[in-house]
């Protein structure tokens, strides 16, 4: 593959990667109302959600998702209920549920399941990858769907750097809410706050 088509490509997907949209949302989310290891589990999770839209986007399921209108509605309106009792749950979470000294033991592994269950729930994803990757492949090359696997890769690293650096940086964050009495006994409406942004988001977003 052409070496400054993949940097333009890299350049492009960090750029995608922290605008503020479902996943990177999710991400903070979690390292906020925990630390960073359950911000990067969850990464981990929306990661392992990614090679399934690449796949899907490499063999052309994505376009049959985007040509029905049904299978997009399923799709978008099963993530954002699924967002949405995430919220609820976290809403229903005693004030003092957040706070260092009461903190429970973190389930990791169900993080994981959420990260990718909510990126699989998410049609915009599939619909992402089938409308940038076909832009950087090189036809006279040929091997289309290896080129288009090899750059959703590319995409998965980058985007795994990207959040476990947001993992990071909102753990710094989290501590410097808890300092804070006030918002440290209302952390469950913070996180509670965030998943209900992003279930709208994703309830009102369009092909």
């Amino acid at each position: 593959m052409d070496f400054t088509l993949v940097m333009s490509f890299l350049g492009v997907a960090i750029l995608l990667t922290l605008m503020p949209g479902p996943d990177i949302l999710f991400v903070i989310a979690q390292s906020i109302s925990q630390d960073k290891k359950a911000g990067i589990i969850t990464a981990l999770g929306l990661c392992s959600g990614l090679i399934v839209h690449i796949t899907a986007a490499a063999l052309g399921v994505s376009a049959i998702i985007y040509q029905s209108a049904l299978a997009f509605a399923v799709v978008k309106y099963a993530g954002a209920a699924y967002l949405l009792y995430l919220a609820w749950q976290s809403f229903k979470e005693k004030e003092t549920s957040f706070a260092i000294n009461h903190t429970k033991p973190l389930k990791y592994r169900s993080l994981y399941k959420k990260g990718i269950l909510m990126n699989l729930l998410n049609p915009k994803v599939s619909l992402f990858f089938l409308a940038l990757l076909p832009q950087f492949v090189n036809k006279q090359m040929g091997h289309i769907t290896l080129q288009m696997v090899i750059l959703g890769i590319i995409f998965l690293v980058q985007a795994l750097v990207v959040f476990v650096a947001v993992s990071v940086c909102s753990e710094k964050l989290r501590h410097i809410l808890l300092a804070n009495s006030f918002i440290a006994k209302r952390m469950n409406i913070v996180k509670g706050s965030l998943l209900a942004l992003i279930g709208i988001q994703i309830a009102f977003s369009e092909k």
